[in-house]
């Protein structure tokens, strides 16, 4: 196989649960290929080096294989291989996300808290 379509191999590559969502995330700019945004029936040949963002992470990925079918977990991480400068960045800025919300509380507060937040509230005013 020489050449895929670039939404067939992320699919594939397991990037994307669906062939249609990635390709509304070329679609929507979230993926560059060699530093160029494509079009979901572009072909990428092996060498490629793509850009893609999902949520809150930029990954840099080198194309190793090609594929049209998906496959497992363990198969598909084959396909590509992360630069080393990606994921010191995606490790620096994890770790910036969760240093700059140390201080927010992800589920309801308690009945306790609750109290405190009352009471604090009243003397507030």
């Amino acid at each position: 196989m020489e050449k895929v379509r670039i939404d067939k191999w992320l699919w594939a590559a397991r990037f994307f649960k669906t062939r249609s969502i990635a390709k509304q995330a070329i679609e929507g700019g979230k993926v560059h290929a060699d530093g160029h945004r494509v079009k979901a029936s572009k072909e990428l040949t092996v060498g490629a080096l793509l850009s893609i963002r999902q949520g809150w992470d930029q990954m840099e990925v080198e194309v190793i294989a090609l594929s049209d079918q998906r496959r497992g977990a363990d198969i598909a991480r084959t396909l590509y291989r992360e630069t080393e400068d990606s994921i010191t960045r995606r490790a620096r800025e994890r770790s910036e996300r969760q240093a700059a919300n140390g201080g927010i509380q992800p589920e309801r507060p308690n009945k306790k808290q609750r109290r405190q937040i009352h009471r604090f509230l009243r003397e507030q005013d």
